[in-house]
């Protein structure tokens, strides 16, 4: 209902986020309840919006499969893969996406909640993930890391003291174009609220380009040549590989 009165363009069924690491059984019970929720919204649904189904079932490809077969079998707009970014490593969500996105309609936009790093995004769009959330970029520029060409860069580190350089030379953001890493530092380090504008300012921009960039690849069938030469180049701030 709220969603209803909010007017948002898609309305995501209720559902239940399993816990991680969760038992068989409380996974089981939580599929069912997504089951039962989704079909009650779906019995509410609005022409006007477009709403999609919740896929949960924890770290079991069994419940997984069980919960994407019953809400395809209702048939939504679209389909999210919920319930996970909530502490799985690297490698287990990347199975739980592998095992998913195949049992969706080819149609459907798939969604996945809660994700993420740059490099969690186009690990999932390599796997068929289409529509991504997360307050990564903004919660990240508030602790003072920008996501940048060349990876992480933590912006209170003592070796930016007198860089005068822009976060990220390649980037055309409001930030890079008018601030130095020096400055931003400065600001950082005195708690100066501008910082946090312009920190955000630049992870959003970073983000918004990056995505454009995944989309260009896509058009082009290049993906493999672009997720190559993007994980190569992403360093973190010592100048080793980004790991989860």
């Amino acid at each position: 209902m709220v969603q209803k009165v909010l007017g948002s363009d898609i309305a995501m069924a209720f559902d239940e986020c399993v816990p991680y690491p969760a038992d068989s059984e409380y996974v089981r019970n939580s599929v069912r309840l997504t089951t039962l929720w989704a079909r009650s919204c779906l019995s509410h649904r609005d022409p006007s919006q477009a709403l999609f189904g919740i896929v949960q079932g924890g770290m079991y490809t069994d419940w997984r499969e069980q919960s994407a077969r019953e809400l395809v079998e209702m048939g939504f707009d679209g389909y999210a893969l919920g319930g996970l970014s909530v502490g799985e490593d690297r490698e287990t969500r990347a199975r739980i996406i592998r095992k998913t996105v195949p049992l969706l309609p080819e149609n459907a936009p798939v969604y996945l909640m809660g994700v993420g790093k740059p490099e969690d995004i186009l690990d999932a769009v390599l796997l068929g993930v289409d529509m991504f959330d997360c307050v990564i970029p903004t919660r990240n520029a508030r602790n003072g890391t920008f996501f940048t060409s060349s990876g992480r860069l933590v912006i209170k580190n003592a070796c930016y003291l007198d860089d005068e350089r822009p976060v990220d030379e390649q980037c055309r953001c409001y930030t890079c174009t008018h601030y130095s890493r020096a400055y931003l530092r400065h600001l950082f380090m005195a708690k100066e609220l501008l910082v946090y504008r312009l920190n955000s300012i630049h992870n959003l921009y970073y983000y918004t380009h990056l995505m454009a960039e995944i989309r260009g690849a896509l058009r082009e069938d290049r993906m493999t040549r672009f997720s190559e030469v993007f994980y190569q180049s992403q360093r973190s701030d010592t100048g080793d590989p980004l790991t989860e």
